[in-house]
């Protein structure tokens, strides 16, 4: 085991107990690598160097740890292309949105390098005379990371560099699809001047590490990204030591496309959201909620566009959709088209597998026509390429259709009717609402998340990072009299 390819604990790269093979679902004969996979007994030593460290992060300073911030960060955006190459490499992303991905994490730390300098606290007067009163926020002590593979850079970096802004330890256990991103984060957070334990990568599998990490009492609070089952399990693991969390889960997000939208620019939106990242992303437009009056126009244009997109090598100049991550991922998308024919739906184009020069888990974008919003495909979060129509009759009653779901992440319109998107916005329950854009897209300076199953515990990003990454403390000062 190599310091490629290894886990990093207490401030030093070691071997793990056993390792998993990293191979490449664009071309499943280039292997990436094998990587180190922790046993019970590291884990547990990752998170007692944590609680050791914690407090020398602390105490070492608001310039320390804007200046390591600041280094990471311009390290990622100055190797976008690098590291992006790589990324794209193992999680089949095409190249361009994974050089982009990881300008964006590079931008997160710059982001929060800034806002480790504005970590202000409050004065406020007492209702006793006398007495002075200070508020301020503090590190919550050691947090766990769990992210997801989809996106193995970005993810994880808008949650650990919030947790080193404000002075707290990590441990980090990233997805078992992903672990080359991981190691090339990692190498550049280890490079930092920063005590040793702070920083812990700790890779392993979900069921093992990432069960083990919910249910330590050393860890004082939990953000996890990932699936709503999986987000149950670390939650009911963790309730039991009164663990802090922050949950982002799944999603279902609906596009409605009205009678006075703009067609093409509506087309272009719901491919961009429907099938960017191959459709691998918790704000995916997975149900488009189409107006009687201009449906089958839509539609046809939808079928065109989605039958147009370039499958191929996320490596390979002019790639438009990717593999998707795993063979697991692929079966598991396969047999939601056969669940959509089984409940009547019709597949207009896409869910098969196209002929490519090399052996990947390519999947052509899908789009189902005819589709109710009682159906499993509109139900359930695919995590595919693949994307559902429904009708509406009316504005009303396309809004109560895209509210019609467990989750509440994203959701977008598109219209040119200020009064509609007025109160679109207003009356869409989900936690990020787009107007004539996207609903995948969102900005790394501001608060992100959902509501219902879609996300629990405080907001991601921005300055409301601030709430789950530390812990508020008022102090109450007697002054006294002057001499």
């Amino acid at each position: 085991m190599t310091r490629a390819n290894g886990l990093f604990i207490d401030g030093a790269w070691c071997g793990g107990a056993s390792e998993i093979e990293n191979r490449n679902p664009s071309d499943l004969s280039d292997l990436i690598g094998h990587y180190a996979q922790a046993d019970a007994a590291q884990l547990d030593a990752a998170i007692a160097a944590a609680r050791a460290a914690q407090p020398l992060w602390q105490a070492a300073g608001i310039q320390k740890r804007h200046d390591a911030l600041m280094a990471i960060g311009t390290e990622l955006m100055a190797r976008a292309d690098e590291i992006g190459r790589l990324l794209s490499r193992e999680e089949g992303k095409p190249l361009a949105e994974g050089r982009g991905e990881v300008y964006r994490a590079g931008q997160f730390f710059t982001y929060f390098a800034a806002e480790v300098l504005r970590n202000q606290g409050d004065l406020a007067e007492s209702v006793r005379p006398g007495v002075e009163i200070d508020v301020r926020r503090e590190p919550v002590g050691v947090v766990a990371i769990i992210s997801p593979w989809n996106f193995p850079v970005a993810t994880p970096a808008w949650k650990i560099a919030p947790a080193l802004a404000f002075g707290n330890a990590v441990v980090w256990k990233p997805a078992n699809q992903t672990p080359a991103s991981a190691v090339a984060l990692t190498e550049i957070i280890a490079r930092q001047d920063l005590p040793a334990g702070v920083f812990n990568l700790v890779m392993g599998p979900g069921g093992g590490v990432g069960q083990r990490l919910a249910e330590s009492p050393g860890i004082d609070a939990i953000s996890f990204t990932g699936s709503v089952p999986v987000g149950r399990q670390i939650a009911a693991a963790a309730i039991g030591n009164m663990t802090k969390m922050q949950m982002e889960m799944g999603s279902k997000n609906p596009m409605i496309v009205m009678d006075d939208a703009d067609l093409d620019l509506a087309v272009a939106h719901a491919c961009n959201a429907a099938f960017g990242g191959t459709g691998q992303k918790c704000t995916a437009a997975s149900r488009l909620i189409v107006h009687d009056a201009v449906h089958d126009a839509f539609v046809d244009r939808l079928v065109a566009a989605a039958s147009a997109l370039r499958v191929g090598h996320a490596l390979e100049d002019g790639t438009q959709v990717g593999p998707v991550v795993s063979g697991a991922q692929l079966t598991q998308n396969l047999d939601y088209i056969a669940a959509g024919k089984a409940e009547g739906a019709e597949l207009l184009c896409g869910g098969d597998r196209p002929e490519m020069p090399a052996e990947g888990h390519y999947m052509a974008p899908a789009v189902f026509a005819g589709t109710t919003n009682d159906m499993r495909i509109n139900r359930e979060e695919m995590f595919a390429p693949i994307t559902c129509v429904l009708r509406a009759g009316s504005y009303g009653e396309a809004l109560a259709i895209a509210n019609d779901t467990p989750f509440g992440l994203t959701a977008g319109i598109m219209t040119r009717s200020l009064a509609r998107a007025a109160h679109f916005r207003a009356n869409m329950r989900a936690g990020c609402v787009m107007v004539n854009l996207p609903t995948a897209g969102t900005d790394y300076h501001v608060p992100f998340g959902g509501r219902g199953a879609s996300s629990y515990g405080p907001r991601e990003q921005g300055r409301y990072a601030a709430e789950f990454y530390t812990t508020v403390k008022t102090a109450y000062v007697a002054a006294g009299a002057p001499e």
